[in-house]
């Protein structure tokens, strides 16, 4: 019985919805598509940063720019960060999450509610803060050594 299984049996069974081989060869010839593109993407996108740094990025072309291409001089030169924005969107998304689902242990437990609403958002603030800590860091060390060389 278990040995009358053949291929057109098996064949049968996926008729509705393709061979296996032709789903497999769709994924391989997928793959390689992919893959073909990866080499020229790689060669074009270390062409085209070297040119945007040397030709765009210079430093005679600072304050040079208004509007959105000044925008983007100071986005890809690394003049303001985006980093605190991120974080400051993130944070509010989280908190407001972990206080929802605190009210998911409200039938539960009450004090498991309460600690996730009161301890939750409070470890969630911490590590935040941590965060923005850091980063605060790295831009006061910028200004003091943006100072420093301009005496």
């Amino acid at each position: 019985m278990y040995g009358s299984y053949g291929s057109s049996s098996m064949d049968s069974l996926y008729s509705g919805y393709g061979s296996s081989s032709n789903a497999l060869s769709g994924t391989i010839n997928t793959a390689n598509n992919i893959a073909s593109w990866a080499m020229p993407a790689l060669i074009i996108s270390i062409i085209a940063a070297i040119l945007i740094f040397f030709l765009f990025l210079s430093k005679k072309n600072e304050g040079k720019f208004t509007g959105f291409v000044g925008w983007l001089y100071e986005f890809l030169d690394f003049k303001k960060l985006t980093v605190e924005g991120i974080l400051k969107i993130l944070y509010m998304a989280s908190a407001l999450y972990v206080t929802i689902m605190s009210f998911a242990f409200i039938g539960f437990n009450f004090g498991t509610f309460l600690f996730m609403l009161i301890g939750g958002n409070i470890l969630l603030r911490v590590m935040y803060e941590l965060m923005l800590i850091l980063l605060l860091i790295c831009k006061n060390t910028s200004e003091i050594n943006k100072k420093l060389s301009n005496k």
